[in-house]
């Protein structure tokens, strides 16, 4: 049965960007500092994350509180819906103590974000929760901006895809027009490779990983093939512009 609990609990999921602490917003900071505890996502290995790190340099240990969840799961669906249950009634524990817990997300909380499922599971534990969000950077913007790719221009279209939805999907996207954006593709990228050569779009094509940290690398795509990248690898591969300046207008 779900606890019943005072309606004003208040969960609030804050994107603290891609890694760089420069590039949480002052509203992020602000978030983070008003709530009682700060929620950050830790794999079972209980490696630190890249949300607990960026949070480091904003709220003091003490307040910092450690959810596993299974987020290198990518196989077992029952497995990974255990962890999170069992986050959600942790989370739920702690809106029995506090009145409002932020959770960090990496990136932005409604982008692809762990905050999403979090909030449903914890939604259907704390009647009447209030769920805020408080957007961050995401890693294409920090990439675009780290490497000089510009996203879109006039009419382009801008299409955003993870490649754990399979090779066909990139392609499909690669063959439209607009900038592709591919996320979570480092497992993937001799197929990631494969499919820019095969659309034309390798010339112009960028990828980066770790963005904002000591370990920081941003290559051309054509340095894809045979290489070994991190899970949490981005590409931006640029709409094809023709027109000289306007020309998308």
């Amino acid at each position: 049965m779900p606890d019943v609990m005072s309606s004003d609990s208040t969960l609030v999921g804050v994107g603290v960007g891609p890694g760089d602490p420069e590039l949480v917003t002052v509203k992020g900071v602000n978030a983070l500092r008003a709530a009682d505890v700060v929620v950050v996502p830790v794999m079972d290995t209980g490696e630190r994350g890249r949300a607990e790190a960026t949070v480091s340099h904003y709220v003091p240990a003490e307040k910092v509180v450690r959810v596993v969840f299974a987020l290198n799961e990518r196989t077992d669906r029952a497995r990974r819906e255990a962890a999170w249950d069992a986050a959600g009634e942790r989370v739920a524990g702690l809106l029995r103590e506090h009145a409002r817990v932020a959770f960090a997300t990496i990136g932005d909380p409604n982008v692809y974000s762990t905050f999403t499922y979090l909030a449903q599971t914890v939604g259907e534990l704390v009647p009447g929760l209030v769920v805020e969000t408080v957007p961050g950077i995401t890693a294409m913007q920090d990439l675009a901006a780290r490497s000089g790719a510009v996203l879109t221009e006039g009419t382009e279209p801008l299409t955003l895809v993870p490649v754990t939805a399979g090779a066909a999907v990139l392609k499909d996207a690669l063959s439209g027009p607009g900038t592709v954006v591919a996320y979570k593709f480092g497992r993937h990228a001799a197929e990631v490779a494969e499919a820019l050569w095969d659309s034309g779009r390798l010339e112009g094509a960028v990828w980066g990983s770790a963005l904002g940290l000591p370990e920081e690398s941003i290559r051309p795509a054509a340095d894809l093939e045979g290489a070994v990248l991190p899970y949490l690898s981005t590409l931006i591969a640029p709409a094809r512009r023709d027109g000289g300046r306007g020309g998308k207008l």
